[in-house]
């Protein structure tokens, strides 16, 4: 029996060392702790105990994210999840993402996401992958722009001390361009810049200057990977690149990719429709891994699809089932002008984890009719449902937490 309880601000170290532990790493250490636990939104952390003995947690903030038409939701991130590896598969993780998804609904949250350290885990809980990105690995010494690349404005470096007043600006500046993007607080930037534990890390920033002002940034810093064939082998790893447009994204990347003493480029996540090899020369410089991003679950079911903007021009009625939230599951009428609940028969129905993986617009209904994900009890609405769910963008968060 796993008792669950919202933690107190005494017990979040205890249930941080216990996440730690579940991702194979040691406590943090003091200074690493000052910061870490100041990431913890007062009432947002559970705890799950047996026998008096904490051997689960997970906790969420709120981080908005920007949907389909460019309204902004409040959004509950979902992250340090970890069970005792004594205690693995005896229900606490359930126990713990059910009293979790209530406090959600009972807050009125209509969405949550996470990043899955494992892909089977999630799916049960009602999560769906609704963006993905590909990790691209560039060998430098062949990524030269071909000749009528864009090249315009100008980059500059910022100075550490100045990185957490400049990039949550220029962050704020680029906006909400794509469905998935999330809102960044001051603490997830401090996390991420301070980095503490890391002091033998040089973290660099640099902003791009267009037209109109500051319009992105990169940030990056330098490992060393020594091979047989060469000991002085110097990777740079892209830790954050935002972008307003084409001409600024390729400027950052000319700026990367020109760094002195380099052999390599690696980014994670980045957007799948991000144009690097349509910038080259030579597009085999790069290799790109597509992995999933960010995992969706519709908390409020008709709040999620009320908020969202559709295409199209014919409705139809989707039917959705959420074993954990009963209260989501019925059937919607979905029109370009708007949702509603009815009693229909639906011509689709899916679980509420198809629907998160339906949302933000990654992936068409058909696909997912076509792959046994959609239950289809109507093949004329397919095409309606394509028309309705097409945003003509895709959808990436760029927001790792």
């Amino acid at each position: 029996m796993i008792d669950v309880k919202t933690l107190e601000a005494d017990d979040l170290r205890a249930a941080h060392t216990l996440f730690r532990a579940a991702m194979h790493h040691p406590p943090a250490d003091d200074a690493r702790w000052q910061l870490a636990g100041g990431s913890f939104q007062p009432g947002r952390t559970f705890g799950g105990y047996s026998g008096g003995t904490l051997v689960g947690t997970t906790m969420s903030t709120l981080m908005p994210m920007t949907v389909p038409g460019g309204t902004v939701l409040p959004s509950a991130a979902v992250t340090r999840v970890g069970v005792r590896a004594d205690h693995t598969r005896r229900g606490a993780l359930t126990a713990l993402m059910r009293e979790q998804l209530a406090s959600f609904a009972a807050a009125g949250e209509p969405i949550a996401s996470l990043r899955a350290s494992e892909y089977p885990i999630y799916g049960r809980f009602g999560y769906g992958v609704a963006t993905r990105g590909q990790e691209v690995t560039v060998d430098v010494r062949r990524a030269a722009f071909h000749p009528g690349a864009p090249a315009s404005g100008q980059v500059r470096l910022v100075d550490r001390a100045d990185m957490m007043t400049v990039l949550p600006e220029v962050y704020r500046r680029i906006g909400p361009r794509r469905p998935g993007r999330l809102e960044r607080d001051l603490q997830w930037w401090r996390l991420n810049i301070e980095r503490p534990g890391r002091d033998d890390e040089l973290v660099v920033a640099a902003v791009h200057t267009g037209p109109d002002g500051d319009d992105g940034f990169v940030v990056y810093h330098a490992e060393s990977k020594p091979t047989a064939e060469n000991p002085w082998f110097t990777m740079l790893r892209v830790d954050d690149l935002h972008a307003a447009g084409t001409a600024a994204t390729a400027a950052l990347w000319r700026f990367v990719l020109g760094v002195d003493i380099i052999d390599q480029v690696k980014a994670w996540l980045r957007p799948l429709d991000e144009p690097l090899q349509l910038l080259l020369a030579d597009p085999r410089s790069v290799v790109a891994q597509l992995d999933d991003e960010a995992w969706l679950r519709l908390v409020d079911v008709p709040a999620a699809l009320s908020a969202r903007a559709w295409a199209g021009s014919d409705g139809v009625v989707l039917g959705v089932r959420d074993a954990l939230l009963p209260a989501n599951t019925g059937g919607y009428l979905i029109t370009p002008d708007g949702v509603g609940r009815v009693d229909e028969q639906p011509q689709l129905e899916c679980d509420v984890a198809v629907a998160g993986r339906l949302y933000l617009g990654d992936v068409a209904p058909s696909a997912l009719a076509a792959t046994g994900w959609l239950t289809v009890h109507d093949p004329a609405a397919l095409p309606a449902a394509d028309a309705l769910f097409a945003t003509g963008q895709v959808p990436w968060s760029g927001t790792f937490f």
